[in-house]
């Protein structure tokens, strides 16, 4: 059996609180499919066949690169749009560190969660590390005056305490949405 797995930093909840807080009351204004508040995540390394037989293996190994790696502390701000903000399909805030040295942790910790992974032989998408949570996905639209407004937000800071590993079930949520499942919790730093 073939999982669709991904390691991710997961905000904790009184960062999504503060988040929903400041999205609420303007989701309305856009026809956007927002984010469910329990999907919020930014991706480390993204693994859309991996076989089930290697998922324990792959833990092991993450959990050994992540030891000893200094815990950043992060926040969520500022606007990110994919591919661009002329034509955006996907409206998303940054991961952003509280230091440089934080910045390049996150960075690190990308980058071991990768490979942990090419060491376990499961496939990583090779997309360039570019830390972000998905707040909505849209049909190709123009996102100046959301982005303008995301430029204004600034979340509160946690440290970064673990990396999950999800399962990523196509179509099992509701409205045929995707349902995650966490199967791993990995100590960052310990």
């Amino acid at each position: 059996m073939t999982l669709r797995l991904f390691a991710a930093i997961v905000p904790p909840p009184e960062a999504v609180d503060h988040l929903d807080a400041f999205l609420a009351p303007r989701r309305a204004a856009a026809d956007f499919r927002w984010t469910a508040r329990d999907h919020l995540h930014a991706t480390l390394a993204f693994m859309a066949r991996a076989d089930e037989w290697r998922l324990e293996e792959y833990v092991e190994r993450l959990a050994e690169a992540l030891t000893g790696v200094p815990v950043p502390v992060v926040r969520l701000a500022g606007p990110v749009a994919f591919p661009n903000v002329a034509h955006a399909k996907v409206l998303a805030t940054g991961v952003v560190a509280e230091s440089e040295d934080a910045d390049a942790l996150l960075d690190r910790i990308a980058g071991k969660a990768r490979s942990a992974a090419v060491r376990t032989g499961i496939e990583v998408d090779g997309q360039r590390f570019r830390p972000h949570v998905t707040l909505a996905r849209t049909r190709p639209t123009e996102v100046s005056n959301w982005v303008r407004l995301l430029e204004t937000y600034v979340g509160p800071a946690w440290p970064v305490t673990e990396v999950e590993v999800v399962s990523s079930h196509l179509g099992e949520g509701p409205r045929r949405a995707p349902r995650y499942e966490t199967v791993a919790a990995v100590a960052v730093g310990r």
